[in-house]
């Protein structure tokens, strides 16, 4: 009976062990903490890996999607990788690039400055991805009554603001849409020109400038202190304001890199650009 007994015990012990040990299993797709995974898939515990740093270079006008959404939610996924980034106009980044920036990653407002740095070996080619799509809008200070309603009445603005074409990707989309317009050379005298989309927009927003050309979703991020007038017309430009990501051939962190530029073209990742006025890239 006391050998029946001590067995009854050991059996409802071995039990009590299994019934905890499914109750604290995290659930498939999950991060550590139980939380669905931007990517879906089980999130590997921090513990498992060293710590790692990595760069990213990236186009001015993702710096606020970034530093407040992306790149928390990509710390939430892989805790042990920290991301550190430097924002400023493509043309600007791809110099630094070529002058031996110790970036991981870049995503440029264009595919002029991802290609010039793959054709010289800097870029990966193999990693890169045309993310995201953009558009070019002409803005004015919100408290504006300007009568300027299209790209083409532009010529009627006292002062006009615009990225430095020589290397901003918005100011060279924006000089392709006025060339193709016929205004470009009208102009000349009354342009103001930025370093990076983000120094247009304040510009505009400040009042220096009676109307500006910026990206829809850097506009979209100012709404109270500027507004749109109009879109660049249909045909102003010969293609799309495309959005590439790659990894720079000399990370010494590639692991980690993939696994950032996987993220952002996750489901959720992509949504969030979306929210912030970008079109994922079909």
């Amino acid at each position: 009976m006391k050998k029946r007994l001590s067995i009854l015990v050991v059996v409802c012990l071995l039990a009590s062990l299994v019934l905890s040990a499914c109750g604290n299993g995290a659930a498939p797709g999950s991060s550590p903490s139980g939380v669905p995974s931007p990517s879906g898939e089980p999130s590997p515990a921090a513990e498992d890996h060293a710590p790692v740093t990595i760069m990213v270079a990236a186009a001015a006008s993702l710096e606020n999607v970034y530093v407040n959404e992306l790149l928390p939610m990509f710390k939430a996924e892989y805790p042990w990788i920290t991301v550190e980034g430097t924002y400023d106009s493509s043309g600007k980044l791809q110099t630094q690039i070529e002058e031996g920036l110790a970036a991981d990653v870049f995503m440029s407002a264009a595919t002029k400055q991802m290609s010039a740095l793959t054709e010289k070996g800097m870029i990966d080619g193999a990693s890169v991805v045309e993310l995201l799509e953009n558009e070019i809008v002409l803005i004015t200070p919100s408290a504006s009554n300007t009568s300027i309603a299209s790209f083409e009445d532009i010529v009627n603005a006292a002062t006009v603001a615009i990225g430095d074409p020589a290397s901003v990707p918005a100011g060279q989309y924006a000089q392709e849409a006025l060339t193709a317009l016929g205004v470009w050379d009208a102009i000349q005298p009354k342009t103001s020109l930025g370093t990076n989309v983000t120094e247009v927009l304040n510009a505009v927003a400040e009042g220096s400038a009676d109307v500006g050309i910026v990206y829809a979703t850097d506009a979209a991020q100012m709404l109270d202190r500027v507004k749109i007038l109009a879109k660049a017309p249909e045909g102003s430009l010969k293609s799309k304001v495309i959005y590439p990501v790659g990894i720079l051939s000399i990370s010494k962190n590639r692991e980690a890199a993939e696994l950032f530029v996987k993220f952002l073209n996750t489901p959720a990742a992509i949504s969030v650009f979306v929210a912030n006025g970008f079109k994922a890239n079909a």
